[in-house]
């Protein structure tokens, strides 16, 4: 570490590719030793915003600069280029913008990598992109599950239907892959999918994501039911044991093929607008928490390209913060609310033909049902108050009064 420290020029860059956590620390603390005022540190690991955060201020006390950079785009990235969300110390990105830009991947020969803000800003929003990538995997598996069990259709009829939908709306990465993996035989010539034990693997990006919008107000609700769908499907004994005791899930469909591989189709594209708008939700409220100056339209150019999200699909997004940088949520854009009134009739087909055949599609539901109550104009969170007000005399707001002004009642 030494011999590599004094090989390099002041201001010194040194970026760490270590694990997240304790490690990262341990490696700082032989590391700083050896450092010079000014130099710079950047993190490219899946960090806690809030290690990067407490690493920031321990290197701002000491003059030297710290940057936590989320990288994403697995294998491919490191051959072809990833995105890069670099975060921390502001004077940092002049002298690494150039290096940073000559790495990323590129789209229309825009580098996949902008400076996302101060502090821990660059590593939560990897972790934020991290929770997508949830959703959009989990819409997908779900999609596939519908078709594959409840239509009966074989491997090869999907790899078809996947790589079409990867021709529209639904281009993206994760779609195109899907068709990919579809169309792999094991040795005997059969699906190698079909021979996938289904108990999903998670590393905690994805929990954190979830951690946070509950600390923050913010309801996540597609991205933590794919959260809690890789934790039930880990429970796959159990399932075997529930399956025999109260009967195995999941009923043939008996329904025209076309007609629901066009549903299942708008309701995967509705859904993923509303993990899409949800995971900027979260977003904006951070910005607002922790003082982050977060470029929305800049996030979507930067995932784009290289990272395991990136999909044509983010060039609306794009295009909907280039046109309103304020905007509230996705959903009151006038593209995304014209493209969800168009697939609603279909989504809401597919999530009955699911619940009517078993077929569970926790999130593609969760999303209908955060999309009917975000724009319904009275909850019925009244009668949570009432409640709350009589075992515990909390209080509640009333309609006819300002807002703040608390009553308590004798019930």
């Amino acid at each position: 570490l030494t011999a590599l420290v004094d090989a390099l020029k002041p201001p010194r860059k040194i970026l760490l590719m270590v694990k997240a956590g304790a490690a990262v620390d341990a490696l700082l603390e032989h590391l700083i030793p050896l450092l010079s005022a000014g130099d710079i540190v950047i993190d490219g690991g899946n960090s806690h915003y809030e290690d990067t955060t407490r690493r920031c201020s321990q290197f701002k006390e000491l003059g030297m600069r710290f940057v936590g950079c989320g990288i994403s785009g697995g294998e491919e990235g490191a051959r072809h280029g990833p995105a890069l969300m670099p975060g921390g110390h502001r004077s940092a990105w002049p002298e690494l913008q150039p290096i940073f830009e000559a790495i990323a991947a590129r789209v229309k020969g825009e580098p996949c990598c902008r400076w996302m803000g101060e502090g821990g800003a660059g590593h939560y929003v990897k972790m934020v992109h991290n929770g997508i990538e949830y959703g959009d995997m989990q819409l997908i598996a779900e999609a596939y599950h519908l078709l594959h069990d409840g239509l009966g259709l074989s491997a090869a009829q999907l790899q078809t239907i996947f790589q079409d939908w990867n021709r529209g709306p639904l281009d993206s990465y994760l779609i195109e892959i899907t068709g990919q993996i579809l169309g792999v035989s094991d040795k005997d010539g059969q699906p190698l999918l079909d021979k996938i034990l289904d108990a999903a693997g998670q590393k905690g990006t994805g929990n954190w994501t979830v951690i946070s919008a509950l600390e923050l107000g913010v309801p996540l609700t597609l991205i933590a039911a794919a959260v809690f769908a890789r934790s039930l499907s880990a429970h796959h004994q159990e399932r075997q044991v529930a399956a025999q005791q109260l009967g195995a899930s999941g009923k043939h469909l008996a329904a025209a093929e076309q007609d629901v591989v066009a549903a299942v189709h708008d309701a995967l594209y509705a859904a993923k607008i509303i993990s899409y708008a949800q995971g900027f939700m979260l977003l904006r409220a951070a910005a607002e928490t922790f003082n982050w100056d977060l470029n929305y339209r800049d996030i979507a150019l930067t995932w784009r390209g290289g990272c395991i999200i990136r999909s044509a699909f983010l060039n609306d997004i794009a295009h909907a913060y280039e046109k309103q940088p304020n905007l509230t949520n996705l959903l009151l854009d006038n593209f995304f609310s014209a493209a969800l009134s168009q697939s609603e009739a279909h989504w809401r087909q597919t999530v009955v033909i699911g619940s009517r055949h078993a077929i569970p599609l926790p999130a593609m539901a969760e999303g209908l049902a955060f999309y009917d109550g975000y724009r319904c104009p009275r909850l019925p969170a009244n009668l949570l108050q009432a409640q709350r007000d009589l075992f515990g005399a909390h209080q509640y707001e009333r309609l006819d009064s300002p807002r703040g002004t608390f009553f308590h009642s004798d019930w």
